[in-house]
């Protein structure tokens, strides 16, 4: 039998974010030194969620104790951990180095410094309404579904709840305040999901200060046929 997503959440929900925290990024993290991957989660939970790393280090550790055998992975009954770049052989001491120095940063207090989102990971868990926004208005598909930027943005703006909104305007000023090089923000929109140019003549963060400034002026209220408020599937 298959775990619920209740069940799922409740044994391995943080060890799952400290997995993801490493997707595409090598498995590295040695005895002495977390990888770049552990630091941007340490650095991301830290700051949002510092509750969560003791649950993620008693999570790791215990699925570490008992590993689950192939048939009840197969049987959907246990986490499977996705492949990290590491034998099979050494997934289990790798959990526990990474439960090891989850507890050492909790009990020395010792917390990354904040910083530039460093992995694909950390860009989304940072700005995750900017990745919902970018990645489900502007993938390669936005110029055969809208005449062009401004039309996706008011698209944005008019089926999306004014929360949600207004999130959004705020991970905008949050992005642009860290005041990178034009380069650096042309990473940060492909991180979170944009797949198309800003249009002529804007660099990346002209454009990003455009989208909040439009995005927060004055509009006419929806009429009839208007799709109710709320997030439509990102499209890929």
């Amino acid at each position: 039998m298959s775990l619920s997503p209740l069940e799922h959440d409740r044994r391995y929900g943080e060890l799952d974010q400290v997995i993801r925290a490493h997707a595409g990024q090598p498995a590295d993290d040695t005895p002495d030194k977390p990888s770049q991957a552990l630091t941007a989660y340490l650095r991301q939970t830290w700051h949002t969620r510092p509750w969560a790393l003791a649950v993620a280090e008693r999570q790791l550790r215990e699925y570490a104790d008992s590993p689950p055998g192939r048939l009840r992975l197969r049987l959907g009954e246990f986490y499977a951990i996705p492949d990290v770049g590491l034998p099979e052989g050494e997934i289990q001491q790798w959990l526990y180095r990474l439960a090891d120095h989850i507890r050492h940063s909790i009990e020395q207090g010792e917390v990354p410094p904040p910083a530039v989102p460093a992995t694909h990971w950390e860009w989304h868990a940072r700005f995750p309404e900017l990745g919902q926004f970018l990645g489900g208005w502007f993938s390669q598909d936005m110029p055969d579904e809208f005449d062009d930027h401004d039309a996706a943005v008011d698209d944005y703006r008019t089926t999306t709840d004014r929360h949600l909104v207004a999130r959004l305007v705020g991970e905008l000023r949050e992005l642009l305040a860290l005041s990178l090089d034009e380069s650096d923000y042309a990473v940060a929109v492909a991180e979170l999901g944009m797949e198309v140019d800003p249009p002529a003549p804007y660099s990346p963060s002209g454009w990003l200060a455009l989208a909040a400034e439009r995005l927060t002026s004055p509009h006419r209220e929806a009429g009839p046929g208007t799709p109710p408020p709320g997030h439509p599937p990102v499209k890929r």
